[in-house]
């Protein structure tokens, strides 16, 4: 763990689900009982699976409903524009 984890401020009920999902991720972090969960951030994709797995396990299921049926709604021709920039 580093110098300076994060500290994840989350109910308590899913600080362990929480855990062992960021640990299969490979993020570095730490549970101790009665503590809150700390976390480390050392990279921008790190910082996104924290979010998104807090996310899913905090987030009503029609806040994440509504999250994915938005998701279907993006457009293709978006993504295979920018992948087609990309490559030139």
């Amino acid at each position: 763990m580093s110098i300076n984890p994060h500290v994840i401020a989350v109910q308590w009920q899913l600080r362990w689900p929480i855990y062992q999902r960021l640990t299969e991720l490979e993020v570095p972090c730490e549970y101790l009982p009665y503590q809150p969960l700390t976390v480390e951030v050392n990279s921008p994709l790190a910082a996104l699976q924290v979010w998104s797995v807090v996310r899913q396990m905090s987030a009503a299921r029609d806040t994440l409903v509504d999250w994915l049926e938005q998701c279907w709604q993006c457009p293709l021709t978006d993504l295979t524009e920018y992948q087609d920039s990309a490559e030139h």
